[in-house]
């Protein structure tokens, strides 16, 4: 079981507005076979945005079981194969026999990161500087040791794939 944190960032490192469009993460097999984890916020937008399409990437992301981090959501209904997480969300995480992939939910993010679960980063980043924002990695966060496993352009975004270092 791996935690991949996906999300769109600008070059100042802010965390946008993500929505996971075409399949640019090279998420494959991990999709398929593993549960995508979203906060509420997140899992909201998504609920408005997926559920009807049924395009190939949308298609798969509708039909993954999908956990919702929340202390107020109870009825997650609105988009199928969504439940809402039990308990502890690194206890839910550790014992997830499956990949985990996070999309957005930076709230979620941090705290994984800061129990060290996240295995590897796919960036999509803009060519943009906000100077506002939620940072991926906040100041006063704990430090990782990450390995570039790839950089590539796609028009004017660059998606890089960053994953824990082997010590």
């Amino acid at each position: 079981m791996s935690v991949v944190v996906i999300e769109f960032t600008t070059v100042d490192g802010i965390v946008s507005d993500p929505d996971g469009s075409g399949d640019r993460f090279g998420l494959g097999r991990t999709l398929d076979e593993g549960v995508v984890l979203l906060g509420r916020s997140t899992w909201e937008a998504f609920a408005r945005l997926w559920p009807g399409r049924d395009e190939p990437f949308p298609a798969r992301l509708n039909a993954v079981p999908k956990l919702v981090v929340s202390r107020t959501l109870s009825d997650v209904s609105a988009w199928a194969n969504s439940r809402v997480v039990e308990g502890d969300l690194l206890d839910a995480v550790k014992t997830e026999q499956r990949d985990v992939i996070v999309m957005g939910s930076i709230g979620v993010v941090h705290a994984l990161a800061a129990a060290d679960l996240v295995d590897e980063y796919r960036l999509l980043t803009f060519p943009t500087v906000l100077g506002a924002g939620r940072p991926l990695f906040p100041a006063g966060g704990p430090p990782a040791e990450l390995e570039c496993v790839s950089a590539e352009r796609s028009g004017a975004l660059v998606l890089t794939r960053y994953r824990r270092a082997r010590g």
